[in-house]
Formats: C-alpha cells, sequence, structure tokens
C-alpha cells in the first residue's frame, strides 16, 4: 500500500468559461467537482495506474462530507482521513478556454486543534506499518506546527518507510532537513529555498540541504533531478497547452510508483514527465487519459546533465 498524507485537504471546483475578463460577467459553460489537495491528486493518479493508495489527512463539515463521498467513488484508494470540527477547504479553478490558462484561488482550510493533531498523528503512526512509501503533499492549515512534515518524516524513517516531500516555504525547509528520500518542489519553490534562480544549482544546493534526491518541476521545460545516482533532466516532447494544475502531483505519482517498483532514476523521471504532460491534456487535477500517457511515456527524452556539462 501506498500512503498519500493531505493535511490541507480541499473540495477542487473547475469552472471553464469560454474566456476570463477582469470585471466581467462569465457564463460557465462546464463545472467539475473533485476530491482535492494535492496527496488526494496524488492518490487518484497512483490509483488510475492500479496502486492500493490509502488516503489520509483531515476533512471536516459539509465539505468535507462531500469530498469524502466523492473519494469513495475511486476504486483503489481507501479513505483514512481524520475528522475535525472545521469545514474542509475548497480550492476554485477557472480554466480560460480562450487562451489555455487557469487563474486558482485556494481558501485556507480548517484550524485543526490539539486533540485534533494528536488523532492524526496516532493514525498516522498505524498506517506506515502497511505502508511501502509515503507522499507528505501540500500546505499546512492552520493550527499545524510548521516544523510537522520534519516530525513525520522522522517518524516514517524510523519505520522504514521511504518518503517523499512536496511543500514549499517554511514546511519545506524544516521538512528538508529531517533527510526525506525525495523533495519535489517547484521553481518557485526551490528559488524561495535556496535563493538561486539557476535551476541546476539550486537543485543541487536542495540535495546538500538533507534530501537524497530532489527532483524540481520547471513546468513546460519538464523535471531536473539531483540523485544520489547522478544528475538528469527529463522533457515531454513539446510545449503542452491545457490546464496545469496537478500536473505536479502527477509528477510525484511517476516517482513515487517509480520508488515503489524499483526503477532506475531514468526511467522513474520517464514516467514522472509522461504522468505530468498528460495531466496537463486532462480537464481536471488528478485525472489522465491512459492513451496520451502511453503516448507521452514513448516520447519523453531523460538526459544526463552531467555528461551534458
Amino acid at each position: 500500500m501506498i500512503l498519500t498524507v493531505t493535511l490541507n485537504t480541499a473540495l477542487d471546483i473547475t469552472y471553464r468559461v469560454p474566456s476570463l475578463r477582469p470585471h466581467a460577467e462569465h457564463r460557465v459553460s462546464e463545472v467539475v467537482e473533485r476530491p482535492g489537495g494535492k496527496g488526494v491528486n496524488v492518490a487518484r493518479v497512483l490509483a488510475a495506474l492500479g496502486y492500493a493508495v490509502t488516503v489520509t489527512g483531515f476533512a471536516g463539515g459539509p465539505t468535507g462530507q462531500v469530498l469524502r463521498e466523492r473519494l469513495a467513488e475511486t476504486p483503489g484508494i481507501t479513505d483514512a482521513l481524520v475528522p475535525v470540527a472545521g469545514p474542509t477547504r475548497r480550492t476554485i479553478a477557472v480554466v480560460d478556454q480562450l487562451v489555455g490558462d487557469t487563474t486558482q484561488l485556494n481558501e485556507p482550510g480548517p484550524h485543526i486543534g490539539p486533540a485534533e493533531w494528536a488523532a492524526f498523528l496516532r493514525a498516522y503512526d498505524t498506517l506506515l506499518a502497511d505502508a511501502s512509501a509515503v507522499a507528505l503533499c501540500g500546505s499546512l492549515p492552520p493550527g499545524v506546527p510548521v516544523g510537522a512534515y520534519a516530525g513525520l518524516i522522522r517518524v516514517a524513517r524510523t519505520a522504514g518507510v521511504p518518503v517523499l516531500l512536496d511543500t514549499g516555504g517554511e514546511p519545506l525547509r524544516r521538512g528538508i532537513a529531517a533527510r526525506p528520500d525525495i523533495v519535489k518542489p517547484n521553481a518557485a519553490e526551490l528559488a524561495e529555498l535556496t535563493g538561486s534562480h539557476e535551476p541546476a544549482r539550486a537543485t543541487r544546493d536542495a540535495r546538500r540541504r538533507g534530501a537524497q534526491a530532489v527532483v524540481a518541476s520547471l513546468g513546460a521545460e519538464g523535471l531536473l533531478a539531483a540523485t544520489p545516482e547522478g544528475h538528469w533532466r527529463a522533457a515531454p516532447p513539446a510545449r503542452l497547452r491545457g490546464n496545469p494544475t496537478g500536473a505536479g502531483d502527477a509528477a510525484v505519482a511517476g516517482l513515487l510508483s517509480g520508488l515503489v517498483d524499483g526503477l532506475t532514476w531514468p526511467d522513474r523521471l520517464t514516467r514522472a514527465t509522461a504522468l505530468s504532460a498528460a495531466a496537463v491534456l486532462a480537464p481536471t487535477a488528478g485525472e489522465f487519459d491512459p492513451a496520451d500517457y502511453a503516448r507521452l511515456l514513448a516520447a519523453a527524452t531523460v538526459t544526463d546533465e552531467e555528461s551534458a556539462a
């Protein structure tokens, strides 16, 4: 079983409009509602690939109930969310069909009390006993300690479970020092962590801060990886227009499944790049078309950065 942790789950609502214009009234052409939060998106991709996945984190209020109902509709996912008093947040994605851009609005999430955090820690410790790998994903809701991910990484390492961290800001800074197996920042998170806007240098610097491997997602340019076995750049065959929301989560699913399957780093990166690109072509986060994935898996390229240098 693969475990994904989403401390700040969300009900993802996607609106599609013909064109997004400031200060104007818009007629929505389509509304899609899905269980979300980064780790939930990762779990949905993993389940679509055929892996058994357990989702944990927090859910509360009417929004949390809808999220759990939607999650129950997804084969292969086990719901181990911890109930809380506060309402689960909503995230709103507005897709501009004219230019293909997406505007994202994210609510902060419920306040987590000390007793609720303690209940989660007990559940997490129990779930790790059956986990082959764990992904810690996304923002922290109010009330959760800023060093929460660092503590969860240490618990996973003590249990002998490989751990991937995908977050930003101070939670990333503290988490990376706890020596996760993989860290997956985006370009902005990487620059904030290291102070460098040169991706190759920043990725290496991030790894020196404690992570076993750092895989940076660079949007349309693909992935850049610094690992114990080498340094690689992975890229899709061409720039793709679509909805980038959830593309990084699909990459995490590729990296985590590749770790569980014992793939080489180039093969993990190929899988992650193809899944990320296929997710861009899908209408909502956490989804991909298997035909797009198969086509992109065959066409993605991985370059040895050390040889290129």
